[in-house]
């Protein structure tokens, strides 16, 4: 925990990766889940108080890197989060994120925060929070299709905020089963390692599938489920990434943060431009009905929303202060004389260490012995 005093005039709070992890830790991650998911209630349904547009996007062929605003009439947020299912392969996250929250008065940063770990919690806390109003009362089984980087923290939202008491797990990758297992052995979940998508939605109140690859998949199709079930649909989240058939759409009433953007990335992508949703602030403002039924199939169909990571900025930014971590910085400049920009010129510049070109180039050009497969090691 990096510890900081008051946080002079002009200047940002930076939250490391292992500031944002002590962060959660301090608060414990239920109650950190509990809170996101109730900061992230409270601001959508004040839904038409924000500026919200569609996240800007640059898609490769390996992946994706989006930035995604919104703001309402005193702060402004963003994150900036990529996609790339093969970086675990090279040793990265498949998902990494940092954001920033400012003073819509000045435009002043007041927060930059590292995100990775927060966009598991606020993806999960927003899961947890759309169950709790499409989903049958008192849901106590849970299929997880997909075991990677955010399977535990949709398990342990589902227990902490709606009660789910076991868990069926499948993933085409046996390893990453074994790891979740091991994550949460002392949950109090039960959980149970299945062979097939088919066998883990079985008897199932609640299905989340959190897959990871860039493919128009069909990881669930019409049959394999039972009427009721409520669909968890996380890892459809870009042009041409799905998972759910589209008979699946088809048969349920289908649920979305934030229409534009889900018509582009979403699992109804793949449906017409008519194909009937709802976004989900109008089932919290009560201007439209969540489940009607329990024999009803409901799908939340979710990509990720801006104003889900402003809610999880804000609860970062207020319990970062109360409990003192962070460093202040100067992310932007802050000259004397606000309108003598050039007066940083002058200042002395700060000494650099020199060195000679063959210590350069030595610091620069790794070793390798003979024997070592440089592109083994990269």
């Amino acid at each position: 925990m990096t510890a900081h005093t008051t946080r002079p005039a002009g200047q940002t709070l930076f939250l490391a990766a292992r500031d944002v992890a002590d962060v959660v830790n301090h608060l414990g991650l239920a109650t950190c889940l509990a809170r996101v998911a109730d900061r992230i209630e409270a601001d959508f349904r004040r839904w038409p108080s924000f500026d919200k547009s569609p996240r800007s996007a640059c898609h490769t062929e390996h992946g994706v890197v989006e930035l995604m605003p919104v703001a309402d009439s005193t702060c402004f947020a963003f994150k900036y989060v990529n996609g790339h299912p093969a970086n675990t392969s090279l040793g990265l996250p498949t998902v990494m994120a940092f954001g920033v929250l400012a003073d819509m008065h000045t435009g002043a940063p007041r927060l930059l925060a590292e995100l990775t770990l927060a966009t598991a919690i606020r993806t999960a806390a927003m899961s947890a929070l759309a169950a709790r109003h499409l989903a049958r009362p008192n849901p106590r089984v849970m299929a997880l299709i997909g075991n990677g980087a955010q399977a535990e923290f949709q398990a342990l939202a589902f227990q902490a905020l709606l009660g789910v008491q076991a868990v069926r797990l499948y993933d085409t990758d046996p390893a990453a089963t074994r790891k979740l297992m091991h994550n949460l052995a002392a949950s109090g979940l039960h959980l149970t390692r299945c062979a097939s998508v088919h066998e883990a939605v079985q008897g199932a109140d609640i299905i989340t599938t959190v897959t990871a690859d860039k493919t128009r998949a069909a990881v669930l199709t019409a049959e394999m489920l039972s009427p009721g079930q409520h669909i968890n649909a996380v890892g459809g989240d870009c042009p041409g990434k799905t998972e759910l058939h589209p008979e699946v759409l088809q048969q349920a009433r289908v649920f979305c943060e934030y229409e534009p953007q889900t018509r582009i990335e979403g699992d109804i992508q793949q449906l017409a431009p008519d194909f009937p949703v709802t976004e989900l602030w109008r089932v919290l403002t009560g201007s439209h009905a969540g489940r009607q039924g329990d024999h009803e199939l409901t799908v939340f169909d979710s990509v990720g929303f801006a104003l889900e990571d402003f809610s999880m900025l804000q609860v970062l930014d207020d319990a970062a202060r109360r409990l003192g971590v962070g460093v202040p910085i100067d992310l932007v400049a802050q000259p004397p004389n606000p309108k003598d920009l050039y007066s940083l010129l002058r200042r002395p510049a700060a000494p650099f260490a020199t060195a000679t070109p063959s210590a350069t180039a030595a610091h620069s050009a790794p070793q390798v012995s003979p024997e070592v497969d440089l592109a083994a090691a990269l």
